[in-house]
């Protein structure tokens, strides 16, 4: 992995990933590069001295110095609204990054593509609840830009489909050479001619989206705490194995 440090970002761009939601692009000077999965802190220091540091996934991977963030806006929180309405292009903000070993996802590794013993590519199924689609589609491009033969599959709970991170750019993955199904659920309004009504993910909706346990799949879910936990016990429920079940939850605000 690459060794973390603190850098110096400069933000490159910045635009409207959702209603409540921005996409943040930054040049991070001296950026080792990062895996897919991986996160990052973001440290804010107030004229006063006071800081505030949270964690934001990232949604970019490789060994580029662009480093992609999306940020959900927290009504009571300290460091999302500023990041989400007043950061601009041109701006500088304290990172401390890559981050993290456990929730990642290499092509060509023991859950990606088959190795040299010849080993059949093992399947990938990705379940992300709202913003936690972030690290999720970074796994999921990190796939396509491989060409990666292992079979993947995303099944992902949005409110409505203005609440839809990425959209274009999982729909290009949908259609890309490397295989990814896409399976998208809205919480609370679906686009007209929907083929259901909108509604959280069942247990029974769960089974009928996922690969299926006895294909032995490597599974990572993100979203809220409330989400998470649900999803993974319905997951070992299931049939499918503790220890190839990969979680992450919402960071700070």
């Amino acid at each position: 992995m690459p060794r973390a440090g603190w850098h110096v970002a400069t933000v490159a761009a910045t635009h409207r990933e959702t209603p409540n939601a921005a996409r943040l692009e930054l040049d991070v000077d001296g950026w080792p590069g990062n895996a897919a999965g991986q996160h990052l802190d973001v440290r804010l220091t107030a004229p006063d001295g006071y800081s505030a540091t949270r964690s934001y996934s990232i949604a970019s991977s490789g060994p580029t110095m662009r480093v992609v963030l999306a940020v959900d806006k927290l009504p009571d929180g300290e460091v999302s609204p500023f990041l989400v309405d007043e950061v601009r292009a041109g701006d500088m903000l304290e990172v401390h990054g890559p981050l993290g070993a456990f929730f990642v996802w290499r092509p060509g590794g023991a859950a990606g593509a088959a190795g040299s013993d010849g080993v059949e590519a093992r399947p990938v199924q990705l379940i992300a609840g709202g913003s936690g689609v972030v690290p999720l589609y970074a796994i999921a491009q990190a796939h396509a830009d491989a060409d990666d033969p292992s079979p993947f599959r995303l099944l992902y709970s949005a409110r409505t489909p203005d609440d839809v991170y990425f959209a274009d750019e999982l729909r290009a993955l949908a259609e890309a050479s490397a295989p990814l199904r896409l399976d998208l659920v809205y919480t609370r309004r679906t686009p007209d001619g929907w083929p259901t009504p909108a509604g959280r993910i069942t247990r029974e909706a769960l089974e009928a989206a996922v690969i299926p346990a006895a294909d032995r799949p490597l599974v990572y879910v993100c979203g809220s705490t409330g989400f998470v936990e649900r999803v993974a016990d319905w997951l070992v429920e299931l049939g499918h194995d503790t220890r190839s079940i990969r979680t992450e939850r919402y960071g700070g605000t």
